[in-house]
């Protein structure tokens, strides 16, 4: 069946389900915003072609990824989810079957942190793409302008994983040999990436102050150079301290593996900036995260390995333009 059969009133009926009873039915969702916060809004466009594709995402993964990349951006800005709103544009000959397959996945995402879908948009269109404006609130929020010389640079997980998965499932006969499970988790990270808003509560309950941080969904090398311009000051990064995932260096030879790190893009882990006995603290208090560089005086980014020093471009990284 497609989304034509039954019109727009009694599809629109059909994605209310996926809605909380108490919010949907009126022209717009009233949400409460905590005491002494402020509103942190983002938003974010998908399309068919660009952003996903039938051969690497299913509907169900296209919506938890979408999803998580909204989520992703309150993270970085430190912001607790309120609520995400979604308009859609279709068109006719759109399966129900996958419309379905989408909102599923959204709201499995969703589950996860505790967010509710409050309402949305549909339109005609001649090629498949959705917005989501997604809200959040937040006492003290995360900036990128806010590193200063002698700040530790921290980031969650790992990263290259997403990049390393999109392979796999691109080419997925070229790597027989590549264990099972480190096959399962890389593709895992590219199709059901979770954004780090568990960080939020220990950021806070260890009373830290000043933080430079955004998350790495354009890449790892992407966010460090942009924090480091936006603050105004000089990145080096560890070439030895990079976090890569397990079986990636069995996929592809060192320097791709590298270029995978900084620039594969999409694992939507956090990059902070903040003073080295606070970073101390954060990773002694939190698994999965590693001090990889410093800011330094000066202006730019750069690699720091074994035998040489690369620089830093930002042209390295994904632009849809």
């Amino acid at each position: 069946m497609q989304i034509s059969d039954l019109g727009e009133r009694e599809l629109l009926k059909r994605l209310q389900q996926f809605c909380p009873r108490d919010i949907i039915g009126d022209d717009g969702a009233v949400l409460a915003v905590p005491p002494s916060q402020s509103l942190v809004v983002t938003t974010d466009t998908l399309v068919n072609g660009v952003h996903f594709s039938p051969q690497t995402t299913s509907a169900e993964d296209v919506g938890w990824r979408a999803v998580a990349a909204n989520l992703s951006d309150l993270a970085a800005m430190g912001a607790t989810p309120l609520g995400i709103t979604v308009s859609l544009a279709l068109p006719r000959e759109t399966e129900l079957a996958w419309l379905d397959g989408l909102y599923q996945g959204m709201v499995a995402c969703l589950e996860v942190y505790a967010t509710p879908l409050v309402g949305g948009d549909l339109c005609r269109a001649s090629e498949i793409s959705l917005n989501i404006t997604a809200l959040g609130s937040v006492a003290s929020a995360i900036y990128r302008h806010q590193a200063r010389v002698g700040d530790a640079i921290v980031v969650s997980g790992v990263h290259g994983a997403s990049r390393a998965g999109l392979e796999l499932l691109l080419n997925d006969l070229q790597w027989g040999d590549l264990d099972p499970q480190i096959r399962e988790n890389l593709i895992s990270a590219h199709q059901r990436p979770r954004p780090r808003l568990d960080l939020l509560e220990p950021l806070q309950r260890l009373g830290i102050g000043r933080i430079a941080g955004m998350d790495s969904s354009d890449g790892l090398g992407d966010a460090v150079i942009q924090l480091a311009h936006e603050s105004g000051v000089k990145a080096q990064l560890w070439g030895d301290r990079l976090p890569s995932p397990p079986g990636l260096s069995a996929m592809v030879p060192p320097d791709l593996a590298q270029d995978w790190v900084l620039w594969g893009g999409e694992d939507f882990e956090l990059v902070l900036c903040l003073a080295p006995e606070d970073a101390k603290r954060l990773v002694d208090e939190v698994a999965g995260l590693a001090i990889i560089g410093e800011m330094v005086a000066g202006m730019g980014a750069e690699l720091q390995l074994r035998d040489r020093i690369e620089i830093l471009a930002i042209q390295s990284g994904f632009r849809h333009f």
